[in-house]
């Protein structure tokens, strides 16, 4: 109860962190004599009103989290929907066929099925058991045998005879239809196989599924899993009615009894920051959103040296230029006619990606006059086309020109603008700003040179777990802006949260991601060295909050010291998260809490400096909130001016991409993308057969991790990933 205590105050030890563990114990044990799938603090029923179906024989199944945390109203219990998936139950062979995408047993992989079914447990018809799969046998059902032991009658002694699977149930009376040609299941020991027929054997209900997902599935799982608030409310009180913890002698011996209705807290709104456009003009905020109509971009880039690449997408390529070069030049854009329409040749369309686009590249040389400054690029398919990365790699890495992709569905007057914004700020150019940037009124940033990191690391998809991990930091430039950013990344050991090349000591080629931050904003901002540097770091737990600062922080400021050993900047290090069970609904109102919600009470932490922010207009589904906490702050932000800081850079990245507010902080969200874009250069398959020539990092104890190819000099500094 000490322990506890010491949670309450804030004083976390490893008792209190171990105290918190015991009762999430007791509520798992509850849940599971239940008969509830327990996936660490998340609980599952196998209720049909749960399950949503994402194709390949997998399963969504959706249940609820709940956890006990320290907060300033004392210890509390955190309930929210939660989603895993599941293998579909039923017949073996209906599971294969689904999950592999064939139309009948004799087409399925079965390697590809080892792996899929190993670990997963099954119930035989015949003997109404239940078994665990181990592996499949080498032989199809009626080639396999085994020894069977059978009585001679001579004093009770046995012979021992091979049979096959099949003969052997024959002989039962069991006649297999469909399985006699395809493998047995193995669900007995290394040693001494048991093989059923497959056929004969159904997958359990409730078995977690851990292979990664495909696009389409992911998808499917992210629109089927959304709720507005008042159903997630619903959806939350009764998974708490239907636990029932006040009718469990466990919980009551322990003295443990929980509320049941939702805590009541009060949270303010923030006003949106007013936005600048091109001639001095404002730009309004409302809900969130603004609206560029009428008005000019900021600072426009001119787009000359440009042509157009088509990947075999059906549309009208001259149609689409003239309104691109129309919407241009009503937002400012000096936007010539491109040099040349470079159409794929129609033989290339099923040759494997990297003779695509090196076809393409043969194409642009001997069609253009000279090397383009920017390639609009035609992609046949929006949904992750297996062009982007090779072609990204290409023009990024090989050649140093900056492109835009783009797979012309459906395209109108607003998309054409949506991407305009995006070329102009790859090529240097300003949509809009924040109008205390243009008047530099931003405490503790626009009177002293600082720069702003935003720091993540991309792993890769569950079931992708020998992925490098990618680690990308995203530094701002040009200052006192806050708008314009340059990215760094590498690879890293697969899984490595921490980052392991944020600094690297002297005598290396690559003086790690930091040193090029610093001295990209020194060159870039009048050579001024920045005095106080602000880190935003997404994807870490509480758990790993003191390594960021003795580990991370601490490469920083060797980096630092490295190009001068008498500067001693101040910092300011946040962490934000997403990934919480967190959510707030408006008492008495069916709708998400407005853009600029801050709470920063009742469910923070007792001592530390956290609070809750929703920056966005949550239009489908329920807000998620974004939980940032200060680890450390040398530069002395108030609790006000650190939340407007944050609300404002929110407006940051969408008002170069497009025109709303996003969950997350600019940096954090720029980090993100620059991961994920420069991580499709290559797939993992490609990086795998990639030698240690190319750079490699490598861990202790594991195999050399590939380094992603270097960008060009002519667009490192650019905001490629925009």
């Amino acid at each position: 109860m000490s322990a506890i205590g010491q949670v309450i105050r804030g004083e976390e030890s490893k008792n209190s962190l171990e105290a918190l563990r015991v009762l999430d114990i007791i509520l798992r044990q509850h849940s599971a004599k239940q008969g509830l799938l327990v996936v660490r603090q998340s609980f599952f029923h196998n209720n049909p009103s749960n399950l949503v179906d994402l194709g390949g024989g997998v399963m969504g199944c959706r249940g609820f989290h709940s956890s006990f945390s320290g907060t300033q109203s004392g210890l509390s219990l955190n309930i929210d929907v939660s989603t895993t998936m599941i293998v579909k139950p039923g017949p073996v062979i209906d599971f294969l066929i689904a999950n592999q995408k064939v139309d009948h047993p004799s087409r399925i992989n079965w390697q590809k099925a080892k792996s899929a079914l190993r670990s997963l447990r099954i119930k035989t018809i015949h003997y109404n058991a239940e078994f665990k799969i181990i592996g499949l046998s080498e032989k199809n059902c009626k080639e396999q045998t085994f020894p069977l032991k059978q009585r001679n009658g001579n004093h009770g002694e046995c012979d021992t005879n091979e049979i096959t699977v099949y003969d052997y149930y024959k002989k039962k009376g069991i006649q297999l239809q469909h399985s006699g040609d395809l493998p047995c299941i193995n669900a007995g020991k290394q040693k001494s196989p048991t093989y059923f027929p497959m056929e004969l054997c159904r997958l359990l209900p409730l078995q977690r599924y851990t292979k990664a997902l495909s696009t389409l599935q992911r998808s499917s799982l992210v629109e089927k899993s959304r709720q507005k608030p008042q159903e997630r409310m619903t959806v939350i009180d009764d998974a708490l009615q239907r636990s029932n913890y006040s009718s469990d002698s466990m919980l009551r011996s322990c003295g443990i009894s929980i509320a049941p209705k939702f805590t009541q807290i009060e949270g303010r709104v923030l006003q949106a920051p007013k936005l600048k456009a091109g001639n001095g003009e404002d730009i309004f905020t409302r809900n969130g959103r603004w609206n560029f109509t009428n008005k000019k971009l900021i600072q426009t880039c001119s787009v000359d040296k440009w042509a157009v690449v088509n990947f075999s997408a059906r549309c009208n390529v001259r149609n689409l230029i003239r309104d691109l070069i129309r919407n241009a030049s009503a937002k400012g854009i000096q936007m010539d006619q491109p040099l040349d329409v470079v159409e794929e040749n129609p033989s290339m369309r099923r040759a494997a990606v990297s003779r695509r686009v090196d076809d393409m590249f043969e194409q642009i040389k001997s069609k253009l006059p000279g090397a383009p400054k920017f390639l609009l690029c035609l992609l046949p398919e929006r949904k992750i086309c297996e062009i982007y990365g090779p072609w990204k790699r290409k023009c990024l890495a090989d050649y140093g020109i900056v492109t835009q992709c783009l797979a012309p569905m459906r395209v109108n007057d607003p998309y054409l603008f949506n991407l305009l914004m995006k070329i102009n700020a790859k090529l240097g150019g300003l949509n809009s700003l924040l109008q205390i940037e243009t008047s530099l009124a931003i405490p503790h940033v626009s009177k002293v040179p600082t720069i702003i990191l935003g720091m993540d690391v991309s792993h890769g998809h569950p079931g992708q777990s020998d992925r490098p991990s990618i680690a990308a930091v995203v530094s701002s430039r040009q200052w006192p802006h806050i708008s314009k950013y340059r990215a760094s990344v590498h690879t890293q050991s697969p899984r490595l949260e921490m980052m392991s090349s944020l600094f690297k000591p002297q005598g290396t080629d690559d003086c790690g991601l930091i040193r090029e931050s610093l001295l990209d904003f020194y060159t870039s901002s009048g050579n001024r060295k920045p005095e106080n540097i602000i880190i935003f770091r997404d994807g870490v737990s509480e758990s790993q909050f003191t390594q960021v600062i003795n580990i991370e922080l601490d490469q920083i400021i060797e980096a630092c010291k490295f190009l001068d050993e008498k500067w001693s900047p101040k910092f300011t290090v946040i962490v934000a998260q997403k990934n919480h069970h967190t959510r707030f609904f408006q008492t008495g109102s069916p709708d998400n809490v407005p853009p600029g919600t801050v709470v920063d009470n009742v469910v923070c932490h007792p001592r530390n400096f956290d609070f809750y922010m929703c920056a966005h207009a949550g239009m489908i589904g329920t807000t998620r909130p974004t939980h940032y906490h200060v680890l450390r702050d040398e530069i002395g932000f108030s609790a006000d001016e650190m939340q407007e800081f944050v609300h404002s850079l929110s407006y940051v990245f969408r008002y170069q991409r497009s025109t709303t507010a996003i969950s997350v902080a600019a940096p954090i969200r720029y980090a993100h993308l620059a991961a994920a874009q420069v991580g499709t250069f290559l797939k993992y398959e490609e990086m795998t057969d990639a030698s240690s020539s190319q750079g490699g990092h490598t861990s202790v104890g594991s195999a050399p991790v590939p380094e992603l190819p270097r960008l060009d000099e002519k667009v490192r500094s650019s905001m490629f990933f925009c």
